[in-house]
Order: structure tokens, then sequence, then C-alpha cells
């Protein structure tokens, strides 16, 4: 019986070469397990939006890959769709590292790498977890399509395969939350949210001289006018946690305003010409997203007229029921492997998740092993728990048997 954890130190070596590296070897992975492999090129722009969308500032750029594995089941079975994706972080930051980022080290239990745990083990996961249901039994009865498609920065690889006819009664996105509990958490809600960036633009007073102090009740300040739109969107936010309910959240809407840039710092006597604020609102599943930009529309025309709203991205929420044939499924998975029952952790906000389901109508769960200090976080020594890995690779296993059917 092979080594996962040797599969995945081979992956995070793979990334001195880039993404396309680390591709290769999942493909030459998939081969030898007997399956087709595709690769497919396509352009994150040019992927059809639905019920989401992203200026091309947001927007990955260039044209990029994924890796398609399919091993056609003895039929009869239900198909399934495992994916992960093999981009990370731009690698910057190593004179920080404790460990060689590219060897792969264990540790006190943890193995660290650059990407390791975002999204290395995932991908490692899903290759691995089909290995070991080979090696356990017969073919399934159902397709098990192995995706590496990339996703960071809106790089819509899932979705570019969706598009391009990717289908399957169910799918599992291999990715760990850093949320410390490893596989006893699984996803199957995330909210969605909408990105925004204000430009409030300012007037300064009718004056040559360098203080605006004694001149600032004839100008318009931008602060004023942030100040205003930031509380009335407050107040939004308010009345729509007031009136929006789901049984897995305390609060059902949110507001975060995470960024206000108005003058400069140590300058205390001088009109802004201009200033900005940056922020998100949470969405519910199943709510209208058009809808909610209205409103925040006509509040922020309200507050400031002069103001300038530009929606930077938007992504719509998603979940799948406990009581669906998927949940239970992956639910009786984890339980066989750990011996403890998982619960959904519903504070995930635009999981991948929802690509499967709102693009295609395929409901989707996702797991991942524990997993911690994560690049994309500002942290070093990324890492995954290499014996709730070897769980996960048992629990995609299990998974494989109870969905598409095993002997």
């Amino acid at each position: 019986m092979s080594d996962p954890v040797a599969f995945l130190k081979t992956l995070i070596a793979a990334q001195r070469g880039g993404e396309s590296a680390v591709q290769h070897l999942v493909a030459e992975a998939a081969r030898g397990l007997g399956c087709a492999v595709e690769t497919v090129r396509y352009r994150p722009a040019e992927v059809p939006m639905v019920g989401e969308f992203a200026t091309h500032r947001a927007m990955a750029e260039g044209e990029r890959e994924s890796v398609v594995a399919t091993l056609k089941g003895r039929g009869g079975g239900r198909s399934l769709i495992f994916f992960a994706h093999p981009d990370g972080e731009p690698v910057n930051g190593l004179d920080r590292w404790v460990y060689d980022p590219f060897a792969g080290t264990v540790a006190n239990g943890r193995l660290h790498g650059w990407g390791a745990a975002d999204d290395l083990c995932g991908v490692a996961m899903m290759v691995e977890g089909l290995r070991l249901a080979l090696e356990q039994s017969a073919r399934p009865a159902g397709d098990v399509i192995l995706a590496s498609t990339p996703s960071k920065r809106h790089a819509r690889g899932v979705s570019a395969l969706l598009h391009g006819g990717l289908k399957a009664d169910a799918a599992v996105y291999c990715h760990p939350a850093e949320s410390g509990v490893g596989l006893r958490e699984i996803k199957a809600f995330c909210l969605g949210q909408l990105e925004f960036r204000l430009t409030v633009p300012g007037r300064l007073p009718d004056t040559s001289e360098i203080s605006h102090i004694a001149f600032a009740h004839q100008a318009d300040n931008p602060v004023d006018a942030l100040m205003t739109i930031v509380g009335r969107l407050r107040a939004l936010a308010e009345q729509r946690a007031m009136t929006l309910r789901h049984p897995l959240l305390e609060r059902s809407a949110n507001l975060l305003v995470s960024h206000i840039g108005i003058g400069h710092a140590g300058v205390h006597n001088r009109v802004a010409p201009e200033g900005i604020a940056e922020g998100s609102l949470s969405l519910l599943p199943g709510e209208d997203m058009a809808m909610v930009q209205r409103l925040v529309e006509k509040t922020v025309r309200a507050a400031a007229p002069q103001a300038r709203l530009e929606w930077v991205s938007g992504i719509s929420g998603a979940e799948v029921p406990l009581d669906s044939p998927l949940y239970r499924t992956v639910s009786v998975a984890i339980v066989a492997i750990t011996g403890q029952s998982p619960h959904v952790n519903p504070l995930h906000t635009a999981s991948d998740i929802r690509n499967p389901i709102v693009q295609a109508g395929i409901p989707t769960v996702g797991l991942g092993p524990l997993a911690g200090d994560l690049a994309q976080n500002g942290l070093h020594d990324e890492w995954v728990d290499v014996e709730d890995y070897r769980r996960a690779v048992e629990v995609a296993a299990a998974i494989i048997d109870g969905w598409c059917g095993g002997n």
C-alpha cells in the first residue's frame, strides 16, 4: 500500500517549478490509477458568470490550466467529482520560515510546506483517496472525477469546467478549514458576499492659505460624507439582520468596512480632495443579489448623492441540507474513519462549495484535514496534521465506496 504523505511531499517540492509542475504530477498520478486525463486551458475573464460577478481588476489574468481525470465506473452507480486547487499564494517572505518551504518537513506531527494546507493537501487527498479506494475494492460502479483546478483571485477553474460540460451527481471540495477541528467539520453552508468601493469627492475652500481651518465651513469635507454613508449602511445592515433568519446563524446579515482612506497622516488642517471606503456585505444562500445591490445603491445615493459606488465582486451563498443523501454519505464516512460525528460550521464566506451548486445545480460539500498558519493569512510555516491527513485520505476512499458504489 502506498504512502499518501509521500505524494503530498512531492507536490510541495514541485512548487519550485510553479503551478504547471504540480499539475503535471497530478496528471501522471491519475494516469497511473487508470484515469483518462484531460488538460483544459481557459481564460477566467471568458468564463460565464452565474450568481456572481467580478471586475477585471479583481480577476486573475492570463490563460490557466485545469487537470481533469476520470475513472469510468462499472455502471449503475452515482457519479462524483472531487475538486481541489493547486495554485497557492505568490511565494514571498520565506526568510520568516523555520522549515524549508519546499521540503515537506515533518515535525511534531505536522507536515510543513508552501501551500501544504491551501490547497496541496486537498489535491493529494483526492488522488490518494482514489488510489486507496481501488486498493480496497473493485472499480466503483459510478464515475469518479478528479479536478485539480485553479481557484485563487477569481481564477474560476471549476466554473470553467462546469460551463464546459462537466457533470456529476454530486461533488466534494477537498480543502481544510482553519477552524482547528479538521475532519470534525463539513462545509455544507457558505455565505455569499458583495465587495464594494466608495469614492467621495471633496470640495476645497476657495483660498490659497496653507491652513483650511478658518475656511472649513466653506468646504465639502469627504470625511463627513463617508461617515454619513457608513452610518446609513450600518443601519441597513441592522435592518437586514432583524428581518433575515437562518437556523444555522446567530446573525444572518453583516457589513464590514475594511478600509477608509482620506487625507494624509500628520496633516491636521487641510481638507482632503477625496475619500474612499472599501468593504463587503454578507448574503444568505438564495438571497437576490441584485435586490441587495439596489438597496445599497439607494442608501448611498440618499446619504451622499456625489458618492461613486463601484461593485468589485459578488458571490452567491450556497448550502446542502443536512438530511441530503450527499451529506449523510460524507458524515457516515467521517464517523467510520474517525469515530466522531461531524458538524457544519456555517461561518464560511465564499467557499468554493458554492460553484457546482450555483453554477450547475450539483450538490456539494467540503472537508479536509486539520491544518493552519496559512500563507494567505500572512503567517509562515504552513502545515497539515499528518495523521488527520491520512484519515482524510481514508475518508475520501470511504466516500467513493458509499456514494459511487464498491463491492
